[in-house]
């Protein structure tokens, strides 16, 4: 047994005009796969790695390990958090939530852009689940909420190679089309289920 590259829960090209299909064939077909692949190769050389699930190998590894079973578990969350019939405002009590922590809708996003655009170099935006209230925390690299306790809600991938092909080096303009897909029923599946992952 070994690890496996989800497949996108849409058509490839399902995401345009916001996400072309050229991106994520590279995106999901390529980024994501190496992860994949890079993993299976740690596992055939220490095959203990097997029996744990990313959730597991992300609050235990180290290193490579930790770095690739962590892109792997966040590229499919970012999957998950886009949705052709995505975007617009919230509803249910993901909205409750975030009218509740951060006072409307627009003082939360407006925040979750600028966290999102202004992270240094590559890495991550997140809405989480913290206590009774949702936060927003960016993490760098591989680096997952997951390792903070805290529970992942939505996701939004700034690393280049999430937005280099359609928007260049315009990041700004990738995160105000991803609000577009934003799959607000994902995050209320999440926020509705008890555990972290």
């Amino acid at each position: 047994m070994s690890f496996n590259l989800p497949p996108l829960p849409y058509a490839i090209d399902a995401l345009a005009p916001h996400i072309s299909k050229e991106t994520l064939e590279f995106h999901h077909g390529k980024h994501h796969a190496t992860y994949v692949n890079n993993l299976n190769g740690f596992a055939e050389k220490d095959p203990s790695i097997l029996g744990k699930s990313l959730e597991d190998l992300i609050l235990s590894a180290t290193g490579p390990v930790f770095n690739n079973a962590a892109q792997i578990w966040n590229h499919t969350f970012y999957w998950n958090s886009l949705s052709p019939q995505g975007g617009g405002e919230p509803t249910g009590a993901i909205a409750t939530l975030i009218d509740a922590s951060f006072g409307s809708f627009g003082a939360f996003k407006e925040q979750f852009s600028k966290t999102a655009i202004g992270h240094f170099a590559s890495g991550w935006a997140w809405l989480v689940k913290d206590g009774d209230k949702v936060t927003i925390v960016d993490t760098h690299d591989a680096g997952c909420p997951l390792t903070q306790g805290k529970q992942p809600l939505l996701t939004c991938d700034v690393w280049e190679h999430a937005y280099y092909v359609d928007y260049r080096n315009a990041r700004a303009k990738y995160v105000e089309a991803w609000w577009n897909l934003v799959n607000w029923d994902f995050a209320n599946k999440n926020l509705a289920s008890k555990s972290l992952g």
